[in-house]
C-alpha cells in the first residue's frame, strides 16, 4: 500500500464470472493502474468470480461472507476508501457495461474547477449527453428515465441527462458522507441518491460516457423487475424530497 494512488476504482461484483475477467483485463492496463488503485467487492459470489479475481495480483479484493446487495457493496468500498485516505473514488459495474475508457475522463472532471472555482462533488458518466456514442434502450426504460428526470428537475431545478447511471466519480467529501449511517440506499442507490445530494447542496456534474449492453450473465433489472423498480424508485425520490425539504433531515449536517 506504500504506492497508493489518490484515486480508487470500486467495483461490486456478484456472480460475474462471464464478464469480470474482460473488465479487469482492461482496468489493469498501465494507463489506468498508473493513476488508480482497483478494489473489487466480491458480494459472496457462488460461481467462479472469486477464482478469476484472484488471478490479478494488482487488484485489491474484499470478500463478503453473505450476499449483501449492490448498494452495500458500494458502501463497503466507500469505507475502505475512507480508511485508506483516498481522495477520489470512481465506481463502476463488473458486467462490462461501463467501459474503462471513461475512467480518465471522469477523473479529470473531478479535478476541474468551474467558473466559481468550485470542484464537483459528484461526476456522473452519462449515456445520453451529446458527445458520447448513441445508446438505445427499451421503451419502458426510456419512460422510467423521463420520469426520474422530471422528478429530479421538479424537486431541485437541475436537469440530469442520465439519472440512473452507476458510473460515477466521487470526491472524498461525498464518499465520506455516504459511508455514514443512513446516508446511502443499500438496495437501489440510484436517482434517489442524486436527488438527495442535489437537495443537500452537493455539486453534481455530468460528462458523456461510453457504455455497452450486457452480453452475458443476468441483470438485476431483468424480467418484470424494471416495472417494480420504476415505481419503487419514483416513490423513493419523492420520499427523499419530503425528508429533506419538509423534515430537514441532514440539512446543514454535511
Amino acid at each position: 500500500m506504500d504506492n497508493r494512488k489518490e484515486l480508487l476504482i470500486i467495483m461490486p461484483a456478484y456472480n460475474e464470472q462471464e464478464n469480470i475477467g474482460k473488465v479487469l483485463d482492461a482496468l489493469t492496463d498501465t494507463s489506468i493502474t498508473n493513476i488508480a488503485d482497483i478494489l473489487v467487492v466480491n458480494d459472496a459470489s457462488t460461481d467462479g468470480t472469486s477464482t478469476i479475481i484472484a488471478q490479478y495480483n494488482n487488484v485489491r479484493v474484499l470478500n463478503n461472507v453473505y450476499n449483501m446487495g449492490y448498494g452495500s457493496g458500494l458502501n463497503t468500498g466507500y469505507k475502505y476508501a475512507m480508511r485508506h485516505n483516498y481522495k477520489f473514488v470512481i465506481q463502476m459495474d463488473a458486467d462490462g457495461q461501463h467501459d474503462p475508457c471513461n475512467i480518465k475522463t471522469i477523473y479529470e472532471a473531478l479535478k476541474k474547477k468551474d467558473e466559481d472555482g468550485k470542484y464537483p462533488d459528484i461526476v456522473l458518466g452519462s449515456r445520453f449527453m451529446k458527445g458520447g456514442p448513441e445508446y438505445r434502450s427499451s421503451l419502458l426504460k426510456r419512460i422510467a428515465y423521463a420520469l426520474f428526470r422530471f422528478l429530479i428537475r421538479l424537486g431541485t431545478g437541475q436537469y440530469i441527462f442520465d439519472p440512473t447511471t452507476g458510473l460515477q466519480g466521487l470526491s472524498r467529501k461525498t464518499f465520506t458522507f455516504y459511508a455514514q449511517y443512513n446516508h446511502f440506499e443499500d438496495m437501489y442507490p440510484d436517482a434517489n441518491i442524486i436527488m438527495q445530494m442535489l437537495l443537500l447542496g452537493f455539486k453534481v456534474v455530468e460528462v458523456p460516457a461510453t457504455m455497452h449492453f450486457r452480453t452475458s450473465g443476468r441483470s438485476m433489472h431483468s424480467g418484470i423487475k424494471p416495472i417494480i423498480y420504476m415505481f419503487r424508485m419514483a416513490y423513493s425520490i419523492l420520499a427523499v424530497w419530503v425528508r429533506i425539504k419538509i423534515f430537514r433531515v441532514d440539512v446543514g449536517g454535511r
